[in-house]
């Protein structure tokens, strides 16, 4: 069984506020929490992202840490974060992974599920 085991939940919300939906701008906010479900600590390094609009255009996002921060977790212990994605389309998804190390060093994968970004009444 492996040790390092983190569990990710996301939270999605349309941002009005930011949006405008007649020039095809459509702003989203996005809370992730992940939770060290394992029996060891692991430290989260990096993320990618797979953005997907209505219209089918993907983007892939990489980088380092998750909102300048590379949290470690111990076993039982989150971290939440809240970030934003804008879309030219009212509906697109985002999936992803986070690339994390555990304390011996080896790096391993942990899978965002899929989830919807959606300007209300936009999905039936």
């Amino acid at each position: 069984m492996n040790p390092y085991q983190l569990s990710v939940t996301v939270t999605p919300r349309y941002l009005p506020e930011q949006s405008d939906p007649a020039r095809q701008h459509y702003v989203f906010a996005y809370t992730v929490r992940i939770t060290n479900t394992g029996g060891q600590p692991a430290q989260v390094i990096s993320r990618h992202w797979i953005i997907t609009d209505g219209a089918q255009r993907t983007e892939e996002v990489r980088g380092l840490g998750v909102v300048g921060q590379q949290p470690l977790l111990p076993p039982g212990e989150s971290f939440e974060y809240t970030s934003g994605c804008p879309l030219r389309t009212p509906v697109g998804t985002m999936r992803g992974t986070y690339t994390c190390v555990g304390e011996n060093g080896i790096p391993f994968e942990v899978e965002i599920p899929e989830f919807v970004l959606a300007m209300p009444r936009t999905l039936h």
